[in-house]
Protein backbone atom coordinates (compact mmCIF):
# COMPACT_ATOMS: atom_id res chain seq x y z
CA UNK A 1 0.00 0.00 0.00
CA UNK A 2 1.38 3.57 -1.13
CA UNK A 3 2.39 5.90 1.51
CA UNK A 4 -0.52 8.67 0.31
CA UNK A 5 -3.05 5.95 0.62
CA UNK A 6 -1.63 4.90 4.07
CA UNK A 7 -2.04 8.84 5.27
CA UNK A 8 -5.81 8.76 4.14
CA UNK A 9 -6.63 5.88 5.82
CA UNK A 10 -5.05 7.22 9.06
CA UNK A 11 -7.13 10.45 8.95
CA UNK A 12 -10.27 8.42 7.79
CA UNK A 13 -9.68 6.94 11.21
CA UNK A 14 -9.19 10.04 13.17
CA UNK A 15 -12.11 11.38 11.31
CA UNK A 16 -14.33 8.63 12.59
CA UNK A 17 -13.71 10.53 16.02
CA UNK A 18 -15.64 13.12 15.02
CA UNK A 19 -18.72 10.57 13.54
CA UNK A 20 -21.41 12.14 15.69
CA UNK A 21 -20.52 16.05 14.31
CA UNK A 22 -19.35 15.44 10.95
CA UNK A 23 -21.28 13.57 8.00
CA UNK A 24 -19.79 9.76 7.53
CA UNK A 25 -20.41 9.58 3.63
CA UNK A 26 -18.42 12.74 3.92
CA UNK A 27 -15.47 11.05 6.04
CA UNK A 28 -13.33 9.34 3.12
CA UNK A 29 -13.70 12.65 1.17
CA UNK A 30 -12.10 14.83 3.40
CA UNK A 31 -9.64 12.44 4.81
CA UNK A 32 -8.27 12.94 0.94
CA UNK A 33 -8.54 16.33 0.84
CA UNK A 34 -6.97 17.22 4.39
CA UNK A 35 -3.63 17.35 5.87
CA UNK A 36 -2.65 15.94 9.40
CA UNK A 37 -2.72 19.83 10.62
CA UNK A 38 -6.05 20.30 9.41
CA UNK A 39 -7.58 17.09 10.94
CA UNK A 40 -5.86 18.09 14.36
CA UNK A 41 -7.23 21.57 14.17
CA UNK A 42 -10.47 20.27 13.27
CA UNK A 43 -10.35 18.01 16.43
CA UNK A 44 -9.22 21.06 18.70
CA UNK A 45 -12.33 22.37 17.54
CA UNK A 46 -14.51 19.40 18.37
CA UNK A 47 -12.76 19.86 21.70
CA UNK A 48 -13.39 23.33 22.87
CA UNK A 49 -16.74 22.50 22.44
CA UNK A 50 -17.35 24.21 19.06
CA UNK A 51 -20.69 24.28 17.92
CA UNK A 52 -21.51 20.85 15.65
CA UNK A 53 -23.27 22.69 12.78
CA UNK A 54 -20.30 25.27 12.63
CA UNK A 55 -18.26 22.70 12.70
CA UNK A 56 -19.29 20.64 10.03
CA UNK A 57 -19.62 24.28 8.41
CA UNK A 58 -15.79 24.34 8.86
CA UNK A 59 -14.66 21.21 7.81
CA UNK A 60 -16.68 21.19 4.43
CA UNK A 61 -14.86 24.71 3.42
CA UNK A 62 -11.43 23.31 4.88
CA UNK A 63 -12.00 20.67 2.51
CA UNK A 64 -12.75 23.17 -0.51
CA UNK A 65 -10.01 25.72 0.22
CA UNK A 66 -7.40 22.64 0.42
CA UNK A 67 -8.89 21.31 -3.16
CA UNK A 68 -8.64 24.87 -4.60
CA UNK A 69 -5.28 25.59 -3.62
CA UNK A 70 -4.25 22.09 -4.83
CA UNK A 71 -5.35 22.67 -8.46
CA UNK A 72 -4.51 26.66 -8.53
CA UNK A 73 -1.11 26.49 -7.19
CA UNK A 74 -0.02 22.88 -7.13
CA UNK A 75 0.94 23.09 -3.47
CA UNK A 76 -1.71 22.39 -0.45
CA UNK A 77 -3.19 25.60 1.23
CA UNK A 78 -0.49 27.66 3.14
CA UNK A 79 -0.77 29.11 6.50
CA UNK A 80 -1.39 31.77 7.18
CA UNK A 81 -2.25 32.64 3.54
CA UNK A 82 -0.36 35.31 1.25
CA UNK A 83 -2.73 38.38 0.10
CA UNK A 84 -2.12 37.19 -3.32
CA UNK A 85 -3.82 33.80 -2.63
CA UNK A 86 -6.69 35.76 -1.15
CA UNK A 87 -7.12 37.87 -4.16
CA UNK A 88 -6.40 34.79 -6.07
CA UNK A 89 -9.46 32.93 -4.69
CA UNK A 90 -11.96 35.52 -5.33
CA UNK A 91 -10.56 36.51 -8.86
CA UNK A 92 -11.49 32.84 -9.42
CA UNK A 93 -14.66 32.66 -7.34
CA UNK A 94 -16.50 35.82 -8.33
CA UNK A 95 -16.48 37.16 -12.14
CA UNK A 96 -17.90 39.13 -14.39
CA UNK A 97 -20.12 36.84 -17.05
CA UNK A 98 -20.03 39.27 -19.52
CA UNK A 99 -16.16 39.42 -19.64
CA UNK A 100 -16.11 35.98 -19.50
CA UNK A 101 -18.15 35.19 -22.94
CA UNK A 102 -14.76 37.88 -24.39
CA UNK A 103 -12.46 36.29 -22.76
CA UNK A 104 -12.26 32.50 -21.81
CA UNK A 105 -9.45 32.98 -19.28
CA UNK A 106 -11.44 35.28 -17.24
CA UNK A 107 -12.27 34.11 -13.82
CA UNK A 108 -11.68 30.40 -12.92
CA UNK A 109 -9.45 28.36 -15.14
CA UNK A 110 -10.55 25.79 -16.69
CA UNK A 111 -8.02 23.03 -15.79
CA UNK A 112 -8.93 24.27 -12.36
CA UNK A 113 -12.84 24.29 -12.74
CA UNK A 114 -12.81 21.02 -13.93
CA UNK A 115 -10.42 19.35 -11.02
CA UNK A 116 -13.44 20.93 -8.93
CA UNK A 117 -16.03 19.10 -10.89
CA UNK A 118 -14.66 15.88 -11.08
CA UNK A 119 -14.08 15.38 -7.07
CA UNK A 120 -17.91 16.65 -7.08
CA UNK A 121 -17.45 20.14 -5.14
CA UNK A 122 -18.50 22.96 -7.56
CA UNK A 123 -21.86 22.15 -9.09
CA UNK A 124 -22.58 26.18 -10.10
CA UNK A 125 -22.36 27.12 -13.59
CA UNK A 126 -21.54 30.81 -13.13
CA UNK A 127 -19.81 33.16 -10.63
CA UNK A 128 -20.13 32.08 -7.01
CA UNK A 129 -22.81 33.30 -4.45
CA UNK A 130 -21.21 36.42 -2.72
CA UNK A 131 -22.32 34.89 0.58
CA UNK A 132 -20.73 31.62 -0.36
CA UNK A 133 -17.35 33.65 -1.01
CA UNK A 134 -17.44 35.45 2.09
CA UNK A 135 -18.24 32.55 4.66
CA UNK A 136 -15.38 30.54 2.84
CA UNK A 137 -13.18 33.97 3.75
CA UNK A 138 -14.45 34.11 7.06
CA UNK A 139 -14.20 30.09 7.46
CA UNK A 140 -10.34 30.65 6.51
CA UNK A 141 -10.02 33.54 8.84
CA UNK A 142 -11.18 31.91 11.84
CA UNK A 143 -9.01 28.57 11.24
CA UNK A 144 -6.05 30.90 10.58
CA UNK A 145 -6.60 32.38 14.21
CA UNK A 146 -7.24 29.35 15.78
CA UNK A 147 -3.56 27.78 14.88
CA UNK A 148 -2.50 31.15 16.34
CA UNK A 149 -1.19 33.13 13.14
CA UNK A 150 -2.24 36.24 11.53
CA UNK A 151 -4.03 36.96 8.03
CA UNK A 152 -4.88 39.37 5.69
CA UNK A 153 -8.41 39.12 5.80
CA UNK A 154 -9.02 42.51 6.58
CA UNK A 155 -6.53 44.29 4.57
CA UNK A 156 -7.58 47.05 2.17
CA UNK A 157 -7.05 45.04 -0.77
CA UNK A 158 -9.00 42.47 -0.22
CA UNK A 159 -11.94 44.36 1.06
CA UNK A 160 -11.93 46.35 -1.98
CA UNK A 161 -11.31 43.66 -4.31
CA UNK A 162 -14.34 41.51 -2.65
CA UNK A 163 -16.54 45.26 -2.99
CA UNK A 164 -15.61 44.78 -6.76
CA UNK A 165 -16.00 41.64 -7.36
CA UNK A 166 -19.38 41.39 -6.29
CA UNK A 167 -20.68 44.25 -8.19
CA UNK A 168 -18.99 42.67 -11.11
CA UNK A 169 -20.48 39.03 -10.74
CA UNK A 170 -23.97 40.48 -10.70
CA UNK A 171 -25.12 37.21 -9.14
CA UNK A 172 -29.03 37.74 -8.10
CA UNK A 173 -29.89 36.08 -4.64
CA UNK A 174 -30.99 32.41 -4.83
CA UNK A 175 -33.53 31.66 -1.83
CA UNK A 176 -32.75 28.72 -0.09
CA UNK A 177 -36.67 26.86 -0.82
CA UNK A 178 -38.10 28.54 -4.26
CA UNK A 179 -41.24 28.32 -2.65
CA UNK A 180 -42.51 28.85 1.19
CA UNK A 181 -44.31 26.10 2.57
CA UNK A 182 -47.71 28.09 3.72
CA UNK A 183 -50.17 26.65 5.37
CA UNK A 184 -52.06 25.99 2.63
CA UNK A 185 -49.01 23.56 0.82
CA UNK A 186 -48.56 22.40 4.27
CA UNK A 187 -52.01 20.98 4.30
CA UNK A 188 -51.34 18.96 1.28
CA UNK A 189 -48.05 17.54 2.36
CA UNK A 190 -49.81 16.44 5.85
CA UNK A 191 -52.69 15.02 3.93
CA UNK A 192 -49.78 12.55 2.04
CA UNK A 193 -48.45 11.09 5.16
CA UNK A 194 -52.18 11.35 6.71
CA UNK A 195 -51.48 7.42 7.56
CA UNK A 196 -51.26 5.25 10.33
CA UNK A 197 -47.50 4.21 10.07
CA UNK A 198 -44.70 5.05 11.87
CA UNK A 199 -43.03 6.71 8.75
CA UNK A 200 -46.82 8.97 8.64
CA UNK A 201 -46.91 9.62 12.15
CA UNK A 202 -42.80 10.74 12.30
CA UNK A 203 -43.45 12.85 9.38
CA UNK A 204 -46.59 14.13 10.45
CA UNK A 205 -45.53 15.31 13.72
CA UNK A 206 -42.25 16.24 12.00
CA UNK A 207 -43.97 18.79 9.90
CA UNK A 208 -46.30 19.64 12.22
CA UNK A 209 -43.92 20.61 14.64
CA UNK A 210 -41.01 22.63 12.64
CA UNK A 211 -43.96 24.73 11.19
CA UNK A 212 -45.66 25.41 14.11
CA UNK A 213 -42.95 26.51 16.34
CA UNK A 214 -41.68 29.32 14.66
CA UNK A 215 -40.02 27.27 11.07
CA UNK A 216 -37.55 26.01 12.43
CA UNK A 217 -34.20 24.88 10.78
CA UNK A 218 -33.50 21.38 9.35
CA UNK A 219 -30.76 21.14 11.81
CA UNK A 220 -32.74 22.47 15.03
CA UNK A 221 -35.67 19.55 14.16
CA UNK A 222 -32.84 16.56 13.91
CA UNK A 223 -31.32 17.95 17.04
CA UNK A 224 -34.34 17.83 19.13
CA UNK A 225 -34.42 15.70 22.16
CA UNK A 226 -37.02 14.59 24.19
CA UNK A 227 -35.11 16.27 27.16
CA UNK A 228 -36.33 19.32 25.47
CA UNK A 229 -39.98 19.14 25.89
CA UNK A 230 -41.41 20.68 28.49
CA UNK A 231 -45.34 20.26 29.04
CA UNK A 232 -46.73 23.28 30.41
CA UNK A 233 -50.57 24.07 31.37
CA UNK A 234 -53.28 23.63 29.16
CA UNK A 235 -54.21 27.36 27.34
CA UNK A 236 -57.16 28.55 25.78
CA UNK A 237 -58.25 28.35 21.82
CA UNK A 238 -59.12 32.01 22.03
CA UNK A 239 -57.43 33.61 24.88
CA UNK A 240 -60.04 36.39 25.15
CA UNK A 241 -62.46 33.76 25.67
CA UNK A 242 -62.82 31.74 29.17
CA UNK A 243 -65.86 29.58 27.39
CA UNK A 244 -63.40 28.37 24.46
CA UNK A 245 -61.64 24.38 24.68
CA UNK A 246 -58.28 24.09 26.29
CA UNK A 247 -55.46 23.08 24.23
CA UNK A 248 -52.16 21.36 25.06
CA UNK A 249 -49.54 22.92 25.40
CA UNK A 250 -45.62 22.54 25.45
CA UNK A 251 -42.62 24.35 25.51
CA UNK A 252 -39.32 23.29 23.27
CA UNK A 253 -35.65 24.48 24.61
CA UNK A 254 -33.56 24.64 21.82
CA UNK A 255 -30.30 26.02 23.14
CA UNK A 256 -27.89 26.84 20.83
CA UNK A 257 -29.10 27.74 16.79
CA UNK A 258 -28.10 29.54 14.52
CA UNK A 259 -28.57 32.95 16.14
CA UNK A 260 -28.49 32.21 20.03
CA UNK A 261 -26.51 30.37 22.04
CA UNK A 262 -26.69 28.16 24.96
CA UNK A 263 -26.20 31.07 27.53
CA UNK A 264 -29.38 32.57 25.87
CA UNK A 265 -32.05 29.57 27.23
CA UNK A 266 -34.16 30.69 24.28
CA UNK A 267 -37.54 28.48 24.18
CA UNK A 268 -40.62 28.59 21.79
CA UNK A 269 -44.04 27.32 22.20
CA UNK A 270 -46.34 24.52 20.49
CA UNK A 271 -49.85 24.40 20.98
CA UNK A 272 -52.69 22.39 19.99
CA UNK A 273 -52.64 19.67 17.26
CA UNK A 274 -48.62 20.17 16.91
CA UNK A 275 -48.60 18.73 20.25
CA UNK A 276 -50.63 15.86 19.69
CA UNK A 277 -49.27 14.74 16.58
CA UNK A 278 -45.47 14.82 18.93
CA UNK A 279 -46.85 12.94 21.75
CA UNK A 280 -48.44 10.37 19.53
CA UNK A 281 -45.42 9.52 17.30
CA UNK A 282 -42.96 9.53 20.62
CA UNK A 283 -45.95 6.82 22.36
CA UNK A 284 -46.20 4.72 19.18
CA UNK A 285 -42.28 4.56 18.58
CA UNK A 286 -41.86 4.04 22.20
CA UNK A 287 -39.27 6.90 22.71
CA UNK A 288 -38.66 8.24 26.43
CA UNK A 289 -35.56 9.47 26.00
CA UNK A 290 -32.86 11.10 23.09
CA UNK A 291 -33.40 12.15 20.04
CA UNK A 292 -37.42 12.78 18.78
CA UNK A 293 -37.10 12.26 15.36
CA UNK A 294 -35.77 9.19 14.46
CA UNK A 295 -34.49 7.22 10.98
CA UNK A 296 -37.02 4.06 10.32
CA UNK A 297 -35.62 1.29 8.67
CA UNK A 298 -37.93 -1.05 5.70
CA UNK A 299 -38.80 -3.21 8.06
CA UNK A 300 -40.34 -0.34 10.94
CA UNK A 301 -37.60 -0.58 13.03
CA UNK A 302 -36.63 2.50 14.93
CA UNK A 303 -33.40 3.80 15.29
CA UNK A 304 -31.52 4.68 18.08
CA UNK A 305 -29.74 7.70 16.90
CA UNK A 306 -31.02 11.20 15.47
CA UNK A 307 -31.97 11.55 11.66
CA UNK A 308 -29.77 14.08 9.87
CA UNK A 309 -30.30 17.27 8.82
CA UNK A 310 -30.82 15.94 5.50
CA UNK A 311 -33.09 13.62 6.15
CA UNK A 312 -35.67 16.57 7.40
CA UNK A 313 -34.93 18.14 4.00
CA UNK A 314 -35.42 14.11 1.98
CA UNK A 315 -38.65 14.18 4.07
CA UNK A 316 -40.21 17.19 2.73
CA UNK A 317 -38.83 16.69 -0.74
CA UNK A 318 -40.36 13.03 -0.66
CA UNK A 319 -43.77 14.08 0.89
CA UNK A 320 -43.99 17.01 -1.55
CA UNK A 321 -44.04 14.30 -4.60
CA UNK A 322 -46.21 12.18 -2.92
CA UNK A 323 -48.86 15.20 -2.88
CA UNK A 324 -48.00 16.11 -5.85
CA UNK A 325 -46.09 18.75 -5.96
CA UNK A 326 -42.86 19.55 -7.58
CA UNK A 327 -40.30 19.22 -5.17
CA UNK A 328 -37.36 20.91 -6.96
CA UNK A 329 -39.65 24.16 -6.10
CA UNK A 330 -39.50 23.06 -2.08
CA UNK A 331 -36.41 22.46 1.01
CA UNK A 332 -36.69 22.48 4.70
CA UNK A 333 -35.94 25.94 4.63
CA UNK A 334 -39.60 26.47 3.08
CA UNK A 335 -40.79 25.57 6.67
CA UNK A 336 -39.40 28.93 8.13
CA UNK A 337 -39.89 31.13 5.26
CA UNK A 338 -43.52 29.74 5.42
CA UNK A 339 -43.97 30.52 8.80
CA UNK A 340 -42.93 33.95 8.46
CA UNK A 341 -45.06 34.45 5.62
CA UNK A 342 -48.04 32.82 6.48
CA UNK A 343 -47.62 35.16 9.62
CA UNK A 344 -47.74 38.14 7.46
CA UNK A 345 -50.90 37.18 5.84
CA UNK A 346 -52.63 36.51 8.83
CA UNK A 347 -51.64 40.12 10.03
CA UNK A 348 -49.74 38.68 13.00
CA UNK A 349 -47.35 41.72 14.05
CA UNK A 350 -43.67 41.48 12.91
CA UNK A 351 -43.05 41.22 16.55
CA UNK A 352 -44.89 38.71 17.86
CA UNK A 353 -43.76 36.20 14.60
CA UNK A 354 -40.29 37.00 15.44
CA UNK A 355 -40.71 35.67 19.16
CA UNK A 356 -41.52 32.49 18.06
CA UNK A 357 -39.47 32.91 14.59
CA UNK A 358 -36.73 33.41 16.78
CA UNK A 359 -34.91 35.87 13.94
CA UNK A 360 -32.29 38.56 15.46
CA UNK A 361 -32.59 40.27 12.20
CA UNK A 362 -35.61 42.65 11.92
CA UNK A 363 -34.56 43.32 8.20
CA UNK A 364 -34.20 39.84 7.40
CA UNK A 365 -37.65 38.64 8.87
CA UNK A 366 -39.19 42.09 7.37
CA UNK A 367 -38.57 40.71 4.26
CA UNK A 368 -41.32 37.83 4.12
CA UNK A 369 -43.63 40.72 5.63
CA UNK A 370 -42.31 43.02 2.70
CA UNK A 371 -43.34 40.63 0.14
CA UNK A 372 -46.60 39.21 1.93
CA UNK A 373 -47.72 43.08 2.13
CA UNK A 374 -47.09 43.86 -1.60
CA UNK A 375 -49.04 40.92 -3.19
CA UNK A 376 -52.53 42.41 -0.82
CA UNK A 377 -51.90 45.64 -1.33
CA UNK A 378 -52.68 48.67 -4.03
CA UNK A 379 -49.63 49.81 -5.37
CA UNK A 380 -48.95 46.85 -7.94
CA UNK A 381 -52.71 46.71 -8.84
CA UNK A 382 -52.88 49.93 -10.40
CA UNK A 383 -53.51 48.46 -13.85
CA UNK A 384 -55.03 45.22 -14.22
Amino acid sequence: MSPVRDDVLRRAEQLDALDAILPFDRRDQLAALLTDDDVDTLKHLANEGMGANTLRALASDLGYLEAWCQLATDGTLPWPAPESLLLKFVAHHLWNPAKRAEDPSHGMPTGVENGLRSRRLLRTDGPHASETVRRRLTSWSILTRWRGLQGCFDGPSLKSALRLAVRASARPRQRKSKKAVTADILAKLLQACGGERLVDLRDRSLLLAAFASGGRRRSEVAALRVEDLVDEDPVRADPNDMASPPLPCLSIRLGRTKTTTSDDDEHVILIGRPVLALKQWLEVAGITEGPVFRRIDQWGNVDRRAMTPQSVNLILKTRCKQAGLDPTLFSAHGLRSGYLTEAANRGIPLPEAMQQSLHKSVTQAARYYNDAERKLGRAARLVT
